[in-house]
């Protein structure tokens, strides 16, 4: 191999590294969408106390915030 393919190759190694961690935030912030859906089908399908309410409401802001936050771990730059 010449040093124009291994540099090549470094490269594509790196990116697959980098494909390989956006694919795992990417699968944390859908575990965090499915809790949020499983939580407003609770909801919608359940008469509530303003009790329960509010703190199903907590779980899904905390929810939120940690989708949030991943998403922005998304926003890398692509090398």
């Amino acid at each position: 191999m010449n040093n124009e393919d291994v540099q090549l190759k470094q490269f594509l190694e790196e990116q697959l590294e980098w494909c390989k961690q956006q694919d795992l935030i990417l699968e944390k912030i859908e575990e965090k969408l499915f809790e949020m859906k499983c939580i407003a089908e609770y909801v919608s399908e359940h008469v509530l106390s303003s009790s329960e309410m509010s703190r199903l409401n907590r779980q899904l802001q905390e929810l939120k915030c940690k989708a949030d936050a991943l998403e922005k771990l998304l926003r890398t730059e692509f090398h």
